[in-house]
C-alpha cells in the first residue's frame, strides 16, 4: 500500500536530545525556509548617483505576513518590521559607501521623486503586483529620512525569475519643486471705526 502525505497536517519530528517527538505544522516550516533564502549580500547592482539610488532587494513578504491585528487594530507584524529594519541597514551600508552622498541628499530636498519597482517573482500567479508595494516604499523613504508623500509617480513593474526572485527599486530625482514666491503681508496699525 502506497503512503499517502496531507501537506495541511503537521509533521512528526524526533526532537535531539530529549526522546521525544515535536509536532511542525507545516506553515512553520515555510516560514523557516524562507528566511533562510534572503540573501542581501548576493543580489548585487546597488548604485547611488547624484539624481538616482538604485537598489535590489529581496521580496517582502506577502500582505498576508505584514500585518498583524492586535485589540482590533491593524499593525505592521513583526516579518514586515523585521523586513524594514534589514531594508534600512541594507541601504544606510550603501549610501556610506557612495562618493555621491552630499550631491543626492541636497538635491533630494528640492526636487520631485519618482520611485520604479521591479518584482521578479518565481510565478506570475502567485503574488499581486501591488502587495508589496506599501512596504517596500514605506522602507525605503524611512532608512533615509524621507516623507513618502513627497513621491510623486510610481511604476510597478511583475516580471518572472524562478532562480532569483528579487525586487529591483529605483528613487530617481525629477524636477525641482516650484518655489512659493512669499506674499508679503499688510498690517493694520488700528482697526477702523467707520465704514465708508
Amino acid at each position: 500500500m502506497r503512503t499517502i502525505r496531507i501537506p495541511s497536517l503537521p509533521i512528526v519530528t524526533a526532537s535531539k536530545g530529549k526522546g521525544g517527538l515535536i509536532l511542525l505544522p507545516s506553515h512553520a516550516r515555510k516560514s523557516r525556509s524562507a528566511d533562510a533564502r534572503l540573501d542581501w549580500n548576493h543580489l548585487g547592482g546597488d548604485s547611488l548617483t547624484p539624481i538616482e539610488l538604485f537598489v535590489v532587494l529581496p521580496l517582502p513578504p506577502s500582505i498576508n505576513h505584514q500585518y498583524a491585528t492586535v485589540n482590533g487594530r491593524r499593525v505592521l507584524a513583526s516579518k514586515g518590521r523585521q523586513y524594514k529594519t534589514a531594508v534600512a541597514n541594507h541601504l544606510q551600508a550603501i549610501i556610506r559607501q557612495s562618493p555621491h552622498r552630499p550631491e543626492f541628499f541636497e538635491r533630494l530636498e528640492s526636487h520631485t521623486l519618482s520611485l520604479c519597482i521591479r518584482f521578479h517573482f518565481k510565478s506570475s500567479l502567485r503574488r499581486d503586483l501591488d502587495g508589496g508595494l506599501k512596504i517596500a516604499q514605506d522602507a525605503i523613504c524611512q532608512a533615509i529620512g524621507l516623507n513618502d508623500n513627497r513621491i510623486s509617480e510610481i511604476h510597478l513593474h511583475k516580471d518572472l525569475d524562478a532562480d532569483r526572485p528579487r525586487m529591483e527599486c529605483t528613487l530617481t530625482l525629477l524636477t525641482p519643486l516650484p518655489v512659493k514666491a512669499k506674499t508679503s503681508r499688510r498690517r493694520f496699525s488700528a482697526v477702523p471705526t467707520q465704514c465708508q
